[in-house]
């Protein structure tokens, strides 16, 4: 008996006994004159089990059946493994018809010793930044390199761009090379096609982005500032303005995305028995509208900031990794390990000595250009680039002294002699 029901059987006898009035036993348990009324008809002198509960040792009407609990923790060790307590009750609702809540499936689990996946930390004080308050006003950026297919394939890269103000992944793809200009390339094109230019752009400080080096060539020293990476290009020609995070705390939106990921979608994955790279895309194409109308919000204006590309835009040429080559004295430029003959323009008796513009583009073909006008395009595989080497600045010569040579000995009459310069 607990110490509430003992304090009840002593008031109670008390009040029998006439030694405290109703009131006065009303008072003390905190009960209604009428209640202890009651008490007193139920007591019982020199006992104590007339205070327990009449429920008390009986099956709850509402108690989830033996066959019922062996089923939830079977399908918790065996199809869904490794499901988080509210991913595991969507799925028991959604697939296998089971309408229990979260809070009894976690009850079913921890009773039966069963822990959760998440890990928690104990709770740090962090004042979070305030969502833009339109949709497209910010975009956040990141990739994720994780072992997403676990034992059944190799380890992808997830690239995606979430919006600030709905939390809403606008973009994502899977690859298996690590976070490139290529894999950000690809994603932005899939978002601008879908959704827009966005005003803004949240990212890190990846080399994809930026320059990280302290080389500085003297035209960008003439010019005061660096010319942008491939992927900067691309951002600065859509009139994206980047902000740069200085740690991964102050993207923790987009941190926050991957940690649910790597919990859901990994479980999604699994689920699926995804082994390559484009069944992992598959399944995650699938998993992203459940995603946003699951976690999505509701933006604090209404209104959309992005805005469409111009139609007139060439979209391949645009997002494709381009370079400049001076056309030679025979009119061909070099490429690696490629030299590329340009054929004759019309209108024009010789271009040699010209700047024009080679376009590898993400479909794996490469296009020169002249302006706007196109001289060559031909088949080329877009791994080729990937490995090359940006232009470095060329480095200041600083002349080297001459050694001085070795003075020379001369041999008269079987004695060293020493030449003096």
């Amino acid at each position: 008996m607990s110490q509430r029901e003992l304090q009840r059987v002593k008031v109670i006898e008390n009040a029998v006994a006439g030694h405290i009035t109703v009131a006065e036993a009303a008072r003390l348990l905190n009960l209604s004159a009428r209640q202890i009324k009651r008490l007193k008809q139920r007591c019982v002198p020199g006992e104590v089990d007339w205070v327990k509960h009449g429920n008390r040792g009986q099956r709850r009407s509402w108690r989830v059946a033996e066959r019922v609990l062996a089923k939830v923790l079977r399908l918790a060790g065996g199809k869904y493994a490794g499901f988080n307590d509210s991913h595991f009750t969507e799925k028991l609702q959604e697939v296998e018809g089971m309408q229990l809540s979260r809070e009894t499936v976690r009850r079913i689990l921890r009773g039966a010793g069963r822990p959760s996946p998440q890990k928690r930390r104990a709770p740090r004080y962090r004042s979070r930044r305030e969502r833009r308050p339109r949709k497209g006003m910010m975009v956040l950026t990141d990739g994720s390199r994780e072992r997403w297919l676990e034992d059944r394939g190799p380890a992808l890269t997830l690239i995606g761009f979430q919006d600030d103000a709905t939390s809403e992944v606008l973009a994502a793809r899977f690859q298996v090379e690590c976070e490139d200009t290529l894999g950000y390339l690809r994603v932005l094109r899939g978002l601008v096609e879908a959704h827009g230019v966005p005003r803004s752009l949240y990212r890190d400080r990846h080399s994809a982005f930026q320059r990280n080096d302290d080389r500085w060539s003297e035209e960008e020293r003439l010019a005061g500032r660096r010319e942008p990476t491939q992927l900067g290009r691309v951002l600065e020609e859509l009139g994206i303005e980047q902000i740069a995070a200085l740690t991964p705390q102050a993207k923790g939106r987009i941190e926050r995305l991957w940690k649910t990921f790597q919990d859901r979608l990994r479980s999604e994955l699994r689920l699926a028995k995804a082994r390559t790279v484009e069944q992992a895309n598959a399944v995650l194409a699938r998993f992203l509208p459940v995603y946003n109308r699951k976690f999505g919000k509701v933006a604090r204006e209404a209104g959309n900031d992005f805005r469409e590309l111009d139609q007139r835009v060439n979209g391949d040429r645009l997002f494709s990794l381009r370079y400049e080559r001076t056309v030679g004295h025979d009119h061909t430029i070099a490429f690696g390990a490629h030299t590329i003959q340009l054929p004759v323009v019309a209108g024009l008796q010789g271009y040699a000595g010209k700047k024009v513009e080679v376009s590898h583009q993400l479909n794996g073909e490469l296009h020169i250009w002249l302006g706007n006008q196109r001289l060559h395009q031909s088949p080329l595989s877009i791994d080729y680039t990937v490995g090359m080497a940006p232009k470095r600045p060329a480095r200041r010569h600083h002349p080297v002294a001459k050694k001085k040579k070795p003075p020379r000995i001369y041999v008269l009459g079987g004695r060293a002699a020493l030449a003096v310069r």
